[in-house]
């Protein structure tokens, strides 16, 4: 399969996460396509600094390839990933096609709010960081320190967590409820990850609840 470049030898690429969403659009020469395929991570070239960068590089929000695909023209990528971290916007948004046309009232009830547009899968995010510091350790991460002292560590913590729940929701300050039930989910997804499980199939489970 011979790519085709474009004449300033770039190519676009589509990037979407694994349920399908578009998360950018962006550019690709020779060497970063390379670097991506080689790394595992996506890399691109900007054509305004005119250099290659890393997505995530710096904010550690980086796309794991899962699949690199062509159009049937050969003139376009579509690649899908992993997105670690909040989103792919540098606004802190999913995904960067997030502004609705002037007069599009259908769009318009799209616009993001992280209460209704994260949901899961902002504890899918937190799982895939739990994850990446497992494969990438990382000095002084105490998501490290749970990982390394091993399970029953991570379940003495799940406990204490569990107890701190309990006793805010005794109290009448929603804030503190509020930060300990964020501590109870942050630690289950570090037990998920320890044994292996997916957040995914909790969330089959809850639907065959329903």
């Amino acid at each position: 399969m011979q790519l085709k470049f474009n004449r300033d030898e770039l190519i676009p690429a589509i990037i979407q996460d694994g349920q399908g969403q578009v998360l950018m659009l962006a550019y690709m020469n020779e060497e970063s396509l390379q670097k991506t395929k080689e790394t595992g991570l996506t890399w691109f070239y900007s054509r305004s600094r005119q250099q290659l960068w890393q997505k995530g590089e710096s904010s550690g929000h980086v796309q794991r390839v899962v699949k690199i695909v062509a159009d049937c023209d050969y003139d376009t990528l579509l690649i899908t990933v992993e997105q670690i971290g909040p989103g792919a916007c540098h606004e802190g948004h999913p995904s960067c096609f997030h502004y609705p046309l002037d007069g599009d009232e259908a769009a318009a009830d799209t616009t993001f709010d992280p209460q209704v547009v994260y949901g899961p899968k902002i504890l899918e995010d937190v799982y895939n960081v739990i994850v990446d510091r497992k494969e990438h350790p990382k000095e002084g991460s105490y998501t490290n320190y749970l990982l390394d002292k091993g399970l029953d560590k991570i379940l003495k913590k799940v406990g204490e967590e569990n107890a701190e729940v309990i006793i805010a929701a005794k109290n009448e300050d929603q804030d503190e409820l509020i930060y300990e039930v964020s501590d109870l989910l942050y630690h289950l997804m570090v037990l998920l990850v320890e044994k292996g499980a997916k957040p995914k199939q909790i969330w089959e489970e809850l639907k065959s609840r329903r």
